[in-house]
């Protein structure tokens, strides 16, 4: 970690000017500063990457105990640094909120890399031919941005009639810690994505569920290929290109039947219903007028992009997407000084990778433009 330069007081002006400022410092913001790294640009001076976490791991300092290497998705190695080098090769059952941070906390220290924490960024304004990045510790000026901020601070639970008057607790899966803290209450699980089904089934050990989910859920059985890989990316990408917000991962690629997916459907777990109309004082209700008594509803829902602080940028349009281009659609299109790492096709631990890469050569191309 580097030291915070100090900031000037209030009114007289920017207190650090760089070439790029690269907010985040998970895997798509360390890719990122890397690769402007290695294309000649000094850290501390000519980049800086600024980070809101406390330490190194971004998000995943805050993912739930038994997440563990062996269940998560796969982390990719970063650029220049395999991921078992610092883990080991039988760190499977390791929590993950241990290991990435760890290995996240090596690659900043063997690069070098000018991670400066924790500083929040509150707003990024233009400022004549720079933008002003400010923060809640230091003001910066740069010539160019690349956002990595992903999507943990910006969990999404979807409006529903009378979601006020309930009078149990209403989490998202942000807030999950342990199965054993719901024990003798009925949880009712909302959401069709993987980390759905990862707490349904935890859960579902100590106490009585409901899953509960907007469309039925697809699983997918066999491997999922590189090719289908490829093609499921081209499908996000095409609708950031078009400037339509980027859908979930797991509405192009579907849910991997897993031997703990074929074991809950032995155990009865994987019974979906579709979503309720209304929710009450104490639980829910279908269209049909069915209720059903529920202590906890616990939001998989998903995440959107934590992107308010570029609101004076008006990137975004009246679909409420921005509009992406570049080689793997990073840039953003109304001002090309942006570019977006984690942001629709590049939000997967290897597509951040490849992103930060092209940011970094894209952007630096741009600013040497007179």
């Amino acid at each position: 970690m580097t030291t915070l330069p100090s900031p000037s007081p209030a009114g007289t002006g920017l207190a650090v000017q760089v070439d790029v400022a690269v907010i985040g410092a998970g895997q798509a913001g360390l890719s990122a500063g890397y690769h402007l790294q290695r294309r000649g640009l000094t850290p501390g001076r000519g980049y800086v990457i600024l980070d809101a976490s406390p330490g190194p791991g971004g998000a995943w300092r805050e993912r739930w105990p038994s997440l563990t290497l062996n269940t998560v998705n796969r982390v990719h190695d970063l650029p220049g640094l395999p991921f078992t080098d610092v883990v080991g090769t039988q760190a499977g059952e390791v929590q993950a909120s241990l290991a990435v941070p760890a290995y996240f906390a090596e690659y900043e220290q063997r690069y070098r890399l000018p991670v400066y924490r924790p500083v929040r960024v509150a707003l990024v304004t233009p400022h004549g031919a720079r933008l002003r990045v400010e923060a809640d510790r230091v003001t910066l000026s740069a010539r160019g941005i690349i956002n990595a901020t992903g999507t943990w601070d910006a969990p999404y639970i979807p409006p529903y009639p009378g979601a006020e008057r309930f009078r149990g607790r209403t989490l998202h899966t942000r807030d999950y810690r342990t199965a054993q803290a719901f024990a003798g209450q009925h949880v009712v699980v909302i959401g069709g994505g993987i980390s759905a089904v990862q707490l349904l089934d935890e859960i579902s050990r100590v106490t009585d569920t409901t899953w509960v989910t907007r469309t039925p859920p697809v699983f997918r059985d066999g491997p999922f290929g590189e090719e289908a890989g490829r093609a499921a990316v081209r499908l996000v990408e095409d609708r950031v290109r078009a400037g339509l917000p980027p859908n979930s991962v797991v509405s192009v690629t579907g849910l991997p039947v897993t031997p703990a997916v074929q074991a809950m459907r032995a155990r009865g777990v994987l019974r979906r219903q579709e979503m309720f109309s209304e929710i009450t004082e104490d639980g829910v209700r279908w269209p049909d007028g069915r209720t059903l008594r529920a202590d906890v509803l616990l939001w998989c829902t998903g995440f959107r992009s934590a992107l308010d602080h570029l609101a004076p940028l008006m990137l975004r349009g009246e679909d409420g997407g921005i509009v992406m281009t570049g080689r793997l659609a990073t840039q953003a299109a109304r001002d090309p000084r942006v570019h977006l790492v984690g942001y629709g096709p590049s939000a997967s631990t290897i597509g951040a990778n490849r992103a930060g890469a092209a940011a970094a050569a894209e952007l630096l191309e741009f600013l040497k433009r007179p």
